[in-house]
């Protein structure tokens, strides 16, 4: 007998009177009969023994099947179902899918329905696809019978022509109070029927007879009406399982049908909403609560957890004594579910943007039903510098619903961030309202601002801006409109910059080519310098070429060096010099290592370098407070290492420095100071490759200070060189002659300041003569080659500046020449011979200082008579 024909209507969930199968499920049909025959006939069942004792009244009856439940119900609303429970009247599901497994295993048989055979390796499942196209019969998946765990008997699970099926017998259940899982039996179609949620589900379709049954005697009706209404008493049924009150909120939002009156009665008894709370799993819990909110009308489903004072008993951390837990804040929730509706049924901008598909939708819900939970105290972690554990509300949805990690992650983000978003929605609106006001802070309409904005939000800032506007509307209920203007302002704003999927922008740089372009090593430094590189990526869209952001780097007056130099000195470089540290000692009491000394900071001292290597006299000045203090740190550290870094480092600021920025900060007499005190790091207090190498930074610092601080004020300039000369270089020299690399250095050192003096350098001829002469005469000077070419550079310095006064310093001159050379004429070599062009270059420039008639022929006419060796040094006179 052929089934009716469906009534044709508009509503796709109006009641049917009859149904239809389709092909697939009319092959699915007539393979189960063709095997409830063949068991009939052939009685004698495989090995597969039953935990479940079957009556003795059932052991004579035929086999009859039934398609139940929701199948039966999705027909009738002329909704396809691809899930499938069969009941088998007389046998568990395992024992009729054993059956069913050898029927098709006989040759001949599974082609008689488009079948090629059962599936028995992990490859020929693979085949098993959900379309109905597929012609392997998935393997069986037996589920055992365990009260324990509520298994249905012995069911088995299967996939055939794409269809889900599960097989079960037809079965009566005994509850205990303590419970949910009932003691189960093999029982009658009615009694299996009066056993389930609701009328609707307990209607059954009869495969041998091909009808329609109805035993509770109200389905149709109830269908008709679209009434929810328990086959038995509502308070004991939801006694006996109290899942069933979220499955009838679940299918109250599904189908938009009503919760018949007694039903809502027994659902909102304190009892029975004790019972949802100790018996049911929270696994299970969740998983109604994920089906409601995900498919048909979570907004009926909402409604009624509130309505029927629900949310508590469902939203909750069962971890946590119920005397000791948050008290949720739902006031306001029917406005919140309210608005919500409103904007996906009526496809406003927001629910566009910010619910685009099926999980986002889901997920804005979820939020919904997680906002009571806003103002929840942020737990403390278990410790000082532990991770902060996560939110009420997160903790809520991980344990009283059994969330995902993916989904608990986003109610995290989602309250985390709830504060900033709504920030940067009301100052948005702010400005778009009142233009000509000036703002404080970051411009919060800018591309780049935004954009970071959500690259730190991350992929699902949609969901999470929801939940700040759904907060916001419980916030100010009196406020919906002006509050869904604001957001949608907002959307449409990020919109309009093109940056919704800002999250996903391609950085035009890694870490590896940016430390590259900035000659530093990797490190913890780079994320958030390249965040840095980011902001600047978004504010200029039109590049797009990784080269251009290098050059972009490279060059001083380039807006990417600008902010990546304020970048690095104010939240780099900054908090690692910052002098109101707290001092900390290691456990054997020693003083804890000054964090920009720390390996983990190698990179700090780089980036500093950098820093101020990039800076002119626009960018000095609005860094200046920052770059000042890390060098003066330097200058004024124990180790010589770092002061002739710092030294380094002042130089180059020095240079990029004005004038009048220097006399305005008044630093001058601070960066004096510090160096000055490097010039006494001698040994042997000092060890002397240290000293060599701090000297040989300091004396040209000193130098660019001098140009700097008196630009304009010669007089001031040459006092200022003449205590560099003093204090530094003839009181250095008195200190350490007896280190000849040191007064090599000295000497040499000693030259650029001579130029700077120019004429007003003759003040110090009669101390530095007397020192370069001391040095060239030396015995055992020929053996310092460095340090005697140094001495005669200084020379030439000494006559080329002073030499108006050279005419009564020149037998002084005269003396440390010829006995240096006749010291050294025999010597060997690149570097005498080095020297020895240096001596004849000196004595050349003093012949020209002291000028005709001033008796230096004469003089070296005497010389050469006394010693035939001058000649090379001297000439013919």
């Amino acid at each position: 007998m052929a089934p009716a024909l469906i009534q044709e209507v508009d509503d796709s969930t109006t009641w049917r009177p009859t149904l239809t199968l389709t092909p697939v499920e009319t092959d699915l049909q007539r393979l189960l009969l063709d095997v409830a025959n063949y068991i009939d006939n052939n009685p004698e069942a495989p090995d597969a023994e039953s935990h479940v004792a079957l009556p003795d009244d059932l052991v004579r009856e035929p086999i009859v099947l039934r398609f139940t439940g929701g199948w039966v119900r999705d027909k009738l609303l002329g909704v396809d179902s691809h899930d499938i429970d069969v009941a088998v009247n007389k046998m568990t599901g395992f024992q009729f899918g054993l059956r069913l497994k050898e029927y098709l295993e006989i040759p001949g048989n599974p082609e008689k329905y488009g079948l090629e055979g059962v599936a028995t390796t992990d490859k020929q499942n693979q085949k098993v696809t959900s379309t109905d196209k597929s012609k392997i019969v998935g393997g069986l998946h037996k589920i055992e019978a365990n009260p324990e765990k509520s298994k249905h008997l012995e069911t088995v699970t299967t996939r055939i022509l794409g269809l889900d099926i599960d097989i079960v017998n037809l079965r009566k259940e005994t509850y205990t109070d303590d419970s949910r899982n009932p003691q189960m039996e093999f029982g009658t179609p009615e009694e299996d029927a009066l056993r389930r949620d609701a009328t609707v589900n307990a209607m059954f379709y009869n495969l041998n007879t091909e009808e329609i049954e109805d035993f509770t005697g109200r389905g149709h009706d109830d269908m008709r009406d679209k009434i929810l209404r328990t086959p038995l008493d509502p308070h004991q049924t939801f006694k006996d399982d109290p899942l069933r009150v979220l499955r009838l909120i679940r299918f109250a939002s599904r189908l938009q049908y009503q919760v018949d009156p007694k039903a809502l009665a027994a659902m909102r008894d304190a009892d029975i909403k004790d019972a949802l709370r100790r018996k049911i799993s929270r696994e299970r819990v969740g998983i109604e609560i994920e089906k409601s909110l995900r498919k048909g009308h979570p907004h009926e489903a909402l409604r009624l957890v509130f309505k029927l004072d629900l949310y508590e008993t469902i939203f909750s951390d069962p971890t946590v004594e119920t005397a000791d837990h948050y008290k949720p804040d739902t006031d306001g929730w029917q406005t919140m579910i309210d608005v919500l509706q409103d904007m996906t049924d009526n496809d406003r901008t927001l629910a566009r943007h910010l619910t685009r598909d099926e999980e986002e939708n889901f997920s804005a819900w979820l939020l919904a039903a997680l906002v009571p939970y806003r103002d929840a105290p942020q737990p403390e972690p278990p410790a000082p510098g532990r991770k902060l554990p996560p939110p009420v509300a997160a903790t809520v949805a991980k344990e009283g619903i059994k969330a995902t990690n993916k989904v608990t992650d986003l109610v995290i983000a989602a309250v985390r961030n709830q504060h900033e978003i709504s920030a940067f929605v009301d100052r948005l609106n702010e400005r778009n309202r009142r233009p000509d006001k000036a703002l404080e802070g970051d411009d919060p309409a800018a591309r780049d601002i935004l954009g970071m904005a959500i690259r730190r939000w991350g992929s699902t800032w949609r969901s999470q801006m929801m939940y700040s506007f759904l907060v916001d509307i419980v916030e100010d209920q009196d406020s919906v409109e002006a509050t869904q203007r604001k957001y949608t302002a907002f959307v449409k704003h990020l919109h309009d910059l093109d940056i919704l999927e800002a999250y996903n922008l391609k950085p035009l740089l890694d870490g590896k080519a940016l430390s590259k372009a900035l000659s530093t090593p990797p490190g913890t430094w780079m994320k958030d310098a390249l965040d840095v590189v980011m902001a600047w990526q978004l504010r200029h869209p039109g590049i797009t070429d990784p080269g251009q952001a290098i050059e972009e780097v490279k060059q001083k007056r380039g807006e990417l060096t600008s902010v990546l130099v304020h970048h690095f000195l104010k939240l780099t470089i900054r908090p690692l010099f910052a002098k109101n540290r707290p001092i900390t000692v290691t456990e054997s009491g020693r003083k804890m290592m000054k964090p920009w000394k720390s390996s983990v900071n190698s990179s700090a001292l780089d980036l500093l370098g950098w820093s101020v290597s990039a800076l002119d006299d626009k960018l000095v000045e609005e860094v200046w407070p920052l770059v000042v203090p890390p060098v003066l740190t330097l200058l004024d550290d124990w180790e010589a290492k770092y002061k002739r870094k710092g030294a380094e480092l002042l130089h180059d600021l020095l240079k990029a420095t004005p004038p009048a920025l220097l006399m305005r900060t008044g630093l001058a007499e601070v960066f004096e100071e510090a160096l000055m005190a490097c010039l006494t790091w001698l040994p042997t207090i000092t060890p002397e490759d240290e000293s060599i190498a701090l000297l040989s930074v300091v004396y040209p610092c000193l130098l660019q200070l001098s140009m700097v601080r008196y630009s304009k004020e010669l007089s001031s300039s040459s006092k200022f060189l003449d205590t560099i000369i003093r204090k530094g270089v003839i009181q250095g020299y008195s200190l350490a002659n007896q280190y000849p690399r040191i007064v090599a250095v000295l000497f040499q050192e000693l030259v650029p300041l001579l130029h700077a003096l120019g004429i007003e350098s003759v003040k110090h001829l009669k101390y530095i003569l007397p020192t370069l002469t001391e040095t060239l005469i030396h015995p055992l000077a020929s053996a310092q080659m460095p340090t005697l070419t140094a001495a005669v550079k200084a020379l030439q310095a000494v006559i080329l500046n002073g030499w108006p006064r050279m005419s009564e310093y020149r037998g002084e001159v005269l003396k440390g020449l010829t006995l240096c050379w006749l010291n050294t004429h025999e010597m060997k070599g690149e570097d005498a011979d080095g020297l020895r062009r240096e001596m004849r270059e000196t004595v050349a420039m003093l012949r020209v200082a002291l000028g005709g008639g001033s008796g230096f022929d004469e003089d070296c006419q005497t010389l050469l008579v006394a010693d035939g060796r001058l000649t090379g040094l001297l000439g013919q006179a």
